[in-house]
């Protein structure tokens, strides 16, 4: 196993425990807010923050299996460990929204005004600077390993930021400035934009999970350094993947048929290095064709890159 994606692990597994402990403190607080408060926003918050721990606990497990090197049985590694650890959440953030929905459609049939305001407002701020910091972390953390698993649990923490906010304003329009109907409208609310976050993570790790090709900008960057090689007028048949922090590269590359095998293998070294040079993790496969020959399997849009010089 490389050291980079030991590193990684070490990295995604410490953001997991963080999530898991901040979460499970934060449960605390918010059961007892809810009970002295009635709120309904409250409740979605407990709602959320309830599987907000299971979440947390999913991505720990994820992330650390994710973070197990390739071995006989999986070979490319344990990386789409992640993509399932993040699709588990989507559908708990999606079970959390329907019930707050539920709940806050109750709140309409028959209103009530939450009590000991001043309660729920200083919890959900202690859980604002909590999730704050702990955000800040999972940002670091995502953007230095890629982790999908991690950039899904802080898309979720980063919508709890709205959730508290919201909570705070429904209980300040509803108990204090009187404004009957606020705490399930803001419930509604926060059930809505849950719904569409886990939409927007599902997608991303089914996305990873069917072997979607890199997206358009990442991409560019690879079509860039394969076209600044000498070889680039031969590049073909070009795929990319990703398996929770690990990419994966392979093409096919047209050489003289009467060329060496020690000839073609420097022309691979020299492509792989062009490669790395931009994705320096990135496992590459090279595959050498005689000059003009045309797979079977080529993938024609890559082939019209290719007759580009991309």
């Amino acid at each position: 196993m490389s050291l980079h994606l030991r590193a990684h692990g070490r990295l995604t597994r410490r953001a997991a425990l963080a999530s898991v402990a901040m979460a499970l403190s934060l449960l605390g607080l918010k059961v007892w807010a809810a009970i002295e408060t009635g709120s309904v926003a409250m409740l979605g918050s407990l709602a959320d923050t309830g599987l907000d721990v299971i979440a947390s606990l999913v991505t720990l497990l994820g992330v650390g299996l994710a973070a197990q090197p390739a071995d006989a049985d999986h070979r490319f590694g344990h990386g789409k460990a992640e993509a399932i650890a993040a699709l588990v959440q989507t559908l708990l953030i999606g079970l959390s929204a329907v019930g707050i929905a539920w709940r806050a459609g109750m709140g309409f049939a028959a209103p009530a005004t939450p009590a000991a305001p001043e309660l729920g407002i200083g919890i959900s701020v202690v859980a604002i600077a909590a999730t704050l910091a702990l955000v800040a972390y999972q940002r670091r953390v995502g953007r230095a390993t890629g982790s999908i698993a991690i950039q899904t649990d802080q898309l979720h923490y980063q919508s709890d930021l709205l959730l508290n906010l919201s909570v705070i304003a429904a209980l300040m329009l509803d108990s204090l400035v009187g404004l009957t109907g606020a705490d399930p409208l803001f419930g509604l609310v926060i059930a809505l934009y849950l719904m569409a976050g886990a939409a927007r993570s599902a997608r991303t790790a089914l996305d990873m999970l069917m072997d979607r090709e890199w997206p358009a900008e990442k991409r560019a960057r690879l079509d860039g350094l394969l076209a600044a090689s000498r070889h680039a007028s031969g590049i073909h048949a070009l795929r990319t993947r990703s398996s929770g922090t690990q990419d994966f590269i392979q093409f096919h590359v047209w050489v003289d048929p009467r060329m060496s095998v020690l000839d073609a293998h420097r022309i691979v070294d020299e492509l792989e290095d062009a490669v790395e040079a931009g994705f320096p993790h990135a496992d590459i496969i090279v595959h050498v064709d005689p000059e003009g020959n045309a797979d079977r399997d080529d993938d024609p849009p890559h082939d019209e890159q290719a007759k580009d010089g991309h």
